[in-house]
């Protein structure tokens, strides 16, 4: 790997890579090459008459992958390192045509449509690295914490959130549809005896939406845990487990971000502020800003508005908004005992989006009933859900958060399509 080229004493060495860039100067040749660590100068001396390698250079497209032996210098005046390879040997393994389809200022949706190129840039590259040591770094957390992993099915037989946004599909004589979210079978580890569990993986939403931060098909990461008094168990689980990941990221990418972000990645301080929804509503229109909504909820600028507030003020970048509406949220929340017009949930909003909903669940099989009736549900079909509580389950509660989201509010970048491995939105299928 390029990357441990300057740990090596100068001598033979072989590195593999795209062509970045080739300076065909009539004494010498230079090629700069980049493998998905790093990059490094090539450079031959020119022979009196082109012989195959020096042909080979002068006839090669930028983006071709080659294979180079040679020798390894160290050399301060070399800018990119400070060290280089003196080529032996070369072979280009595969040629790139010579039009690349896309550039560093091609729209969002003509480098998604040619995504393994836009891949190759160094920031997305990174983008992806974060990924995976955020993901590890909550993983870690919850196997420390004895979390148990789960694999839920994606494939269902009715909906597991709302049936207007369900992905219908043929299931051989019948019908099935694609999972919104893991929420009924995490939920079924409790009466199971799992007690806290956890799952990253896909869900989808037929949500005809074309904002920066929707998506037909994303990552959701989810965790349940058992006794639970109330929705303060899950966000300290939660803002926990956001501090290890973040932690990790930082203590592993945080320069590197720097350089191809401009953005310092700040680990966040525990407790994040909490506020009850109605009063974010008031200190927003204290901003200058009424949230039209009739529902009850926040929309995206009260989101931003209230973020602004906190981070001017509390100097955080979340922010748990509380106590939502039971009118807005679904039928398995838990309501406040002393007031069943609100709910034991909340939003996490991060960098001014929301990033994750979290509750407290309803366990008493009688009152699920009646909270299903409410929201025009007909209990019959939710008889196998409701069976789960039938059989002794203990007071739980968890959380869903959306992994691109995240990403892209922690780089401070305009769209999850940037932090999507392959973006899935209403008009993308391909690649």
């Amino acid at each position: 790997m390029i990357k441990h080229l300057s740990g090596l004493d100068d001598g033979p060495v072989t590195v593999a890579g795209w062509v970045e860039t080739v300076r065909d100067q009539k004494k010498v040749q230079f090629v700069i090459l980049r493998d998905e660590s790093g990059s490094v100068q090539l450079v031959r001396p020119r022979p009196a008459e082109d012989d195959a390698i020096a042909t080979s250079i002068s006839e090669l497209t930028l983006g071709s992958f080659v294979k180079v032996t040679g020798q390894l210098k160290h050399d301060e005046r070399v800018k990119l390192g400070g060290i280089e390879v003196k080529i032996d040997e070369f072979e280009v393994v595969g040629k790139a045509l010579p039009e690349n389809p896309i550039a560093d200022d091609s729209s969002i949706d003509k480098r998604l449509d040619w995504r393994f190129l836009d891949l190759r840039r160094p920031e997305q590259n990174l983008v992806f690295r974060i990924q995976t040591t955020f993901e590890h770094a909550l993983r870690t957390w919850w196997v420390e914490h004895d979390f148990v992993e789960i694999h839920t099915p994606k494939l269902m037989a009715s909906a597991s959130e709302s049936r207007a946004e369900l992905f219908e599909l043929g299931y051989f004589e019948g019908k099935a549809y694609l999972s919104q979210s893991p929420q009924f079978f995490k939920q079924m580890a409790q009466p199971a005896g799992f007690g806290s569990v956890f799952e990253i993986g896909p869900a989808f939403r037929a949500d005809p939406s074309f904002t920066s931060r929707h998506a037909t098909e994303f990552t959701s990461v989810d965790a349940e845990i058992s006794w639970v008094d109330s929705a303060e168990d899950v966000m300290q689980m939660h803002e926990a487990l956001i501090v290890a990941g973040f932690t990790a990221v930082k203590e592993k990418h945080g320069d590197e971000i720097k350089a191809l972000f401009d953005v310092d990645v700040v680990v966040p301080s525990t407790p994040f502020p909490r506020i009850p929804l109605a009063e974010a509503k008031r200190i927003v229109a204290e901003r200058g800003y009424t949230v039209p909504r009739a529902d009850d909820d926040m929309d995206p600028e009260g989101e931003r508005q209230i973020s602004a507030y906190v981070k001017e003020e509390l100097g955080s970048e979340f922010v748990f908004l509380t106590d939502y509406a039971s009118s807005i949220r679904p039928f398995y929340h838990h309501r406040h005992d002393d007031d069943p017009s609100l709910t034991q949930s909340y939003d996490l909003i991060f960098n001014g989006t929301e990033i994750s909903t979290g509750a407290q669940r309803e366990h008493r099989v009688d009152v699920l009933i009646e909270q299903a009736k409410d929201k025009g549900l007909e209990p019959e079909e939710l008889d196998f859900y409701l069976d789960f509580f039938r059989y002794g389950v203990p007071p739980h509660g968890g959380f869903g958060m959306g992994l691109s989201r995240v990403l892209m509010l922690m780089l401070h970048l305009p769209s999850i399509r940037e932090t999507t491995y392959l973006f899935r939105g209403p008009n993308r299928l391909l690649p």
